[in-house]
């Protein structure tokens, strides 16, 4: 089968790559590894179709080294044995891997002593954060280098190049297509480039415009893996936005999710951050996130994006509060720290000397509930909000019966 556009297109100098510019171009890092002739063991980390793979192979090439590429998740130990032999045969292997952050034990245990050794230098890539996903000991042996999303301009670039070099013959495609793309690629290279080849060869023409490529794709392509970063990444922007009252950047986020029809992942977030975040400055958020989110469910989507929005809104906006949150924080924390002590002998199962506060004034009696060692413990501090307020004065109210 012929070759796909995106491998056609690779480039072969470094030169020629598009974006990446703190990495590559005058008197930068990698740049400047490859005027020296120079390579050390590292790793490229970031979104999927911004060049990890093709940097990785352009340096190799322009340093003329003799190089294997492997993926962590696919190859077998047998295979990384192989290359290890090679690299014994030929005293320097560089190692491209995919996927390292997938590399189990026993591949990591054969992959450390040589990489110490220096017998093979790594060029490891994955889309997971490194910090988090990858084997310490294999992290420190190796730099590692942040790739950054490319621009709307930078796909628009690819996609003249294509136009310019005559890949695809007699290709014409229109201005109005050609950014449409770049928007909907969601800085992905690779799906920009799958998206125009299969544009060109579902015409009789090769004359691409705006209702043809539409035709194909109708969706952004947002990188929303469930077992990546940026699935965890896009929930975690819906929560912070909501807790930072931002609420465009909250409708932002909740979109995003929406076109992913990521229902479940939504209404799990959204009730957690109705007692997380909004708390005791609003506590009946929580029962109307649980009405929006049976209403979600009963309706389904599309129109469960109007309900989600009328939430989300009202999320955003609404008074904060992680009182509660902090208070059973503070108290799992007492517990793991030792701090405990025995439930008091009067509040025990069946203990006579409890006394029942409905039948005291107020429903009210004086007694010791917290553990001896805890008994001056406060857990829970009011904070400044319309409800907590009056919380507040309860709880002074307390304090002088307690007296």
């Amino acid at each position: 089968m012929e070759e796909l556009l995106a491998i056609k297109l690779r480039p072969e100098k470094l030169n020629d790559v598009i974006g990446q510019s703190h990495l590559i171009g005058d008197n930068k890092i990698i740049s400047n590894l490859i005027k020296n002739k120079k390579l050390f063991s590292m790793i490229f980390y970031g979104k999927p179709g911004i060049g990890k793979t093709t940097i990785s192979l352009v340096i190799v090439k322009e340093l003329n080294v003799r190089y294997r590429q492997l993926n962590a998740v696919i190859n077998n130990k047998k295979d990384f044995d192989m290359v290890v032999e090679e690299a014994k045969m030929y005293g320097n292997l560089v190692l491209i891997m995919d996927e390292i952050h997938r590399l189990n034990k026993d591949k990591q245990d054969l992959l450390l002593p040589v990489l110490e050794s220096g017998l093979i230098t790594l060029i490891g890539m994955t889309t997971a954060n490194p910090y988090h996903s990858i084997n310490p000991a294999i992290r420190s042996r190796c730099q590692l280098f942040e790739l950054y999303e490319l621009k709307i301009d930078d796909i628009k670039l690819a996609m003249d190049r294509v136009v310019k070099n005559k890949v695809l013959p007699n290709l014409v495609l229109s201005l109005e297509a050609r950014d449409y793309i770049a928007r909907i690629s969601s800085n992905d290279l690779r799906y920009a480039y799958n998206l125009l080849e299969i544009a060109y060869y579902s015409t009789t023409d090769q004359k691409i415009d705006l209702d043809i490529v539409k035709n194909i794709a109708n969706k952004p392509n947002y990188f929303h893996d469930k077992n990546d970063d940026g699935y965890y990444d896009v929930l975690s922007a819906l929560q912070k936005s909501i807790r930072g009252s931002d609420v465009n950047a909250s409708l932002h986020y909740l979109a995003r999710l929406i076109v992913a029809e990521d229902l479940e992942a939504i209404i799990r977030r959204i009730s957690v951050i109705a007692y997380e975040d909004i708390g005791l400055a609003n506590p009946m958020m929580g029962v109307k996130v649980e009405s929006a989110i049976n209403l979600c469910k009963l309706v389904g989507f599309p129109e469960a994006r109007i309900i989600l929005a009328n939430i989300v809104i009202e999320l955003a906006l609404s008074p904060k509060s992680n009182s509660a949150y902090l208070a059973i924080d503070g108290a799992i924390n007492d517990l793991k720290l030792g701090s405990c002590g025995n439930v008091p002998n009067h509040i025990k199962t069946n203990s006579k000397d409890y006394l029942y506060p409905h039948n005291y004034p107020f429903h009210y009696v004086k007694q010791q509930y917290l553990p001896t060692p805890l008994i001056d413990k406060k857990y829970y501090h009011p904070q400044d909000n319309k409800y907590e307020k009056s919380y507040k004065e309860i709880l002074k109210q307390l304090e002088k019966m307690n007296q």
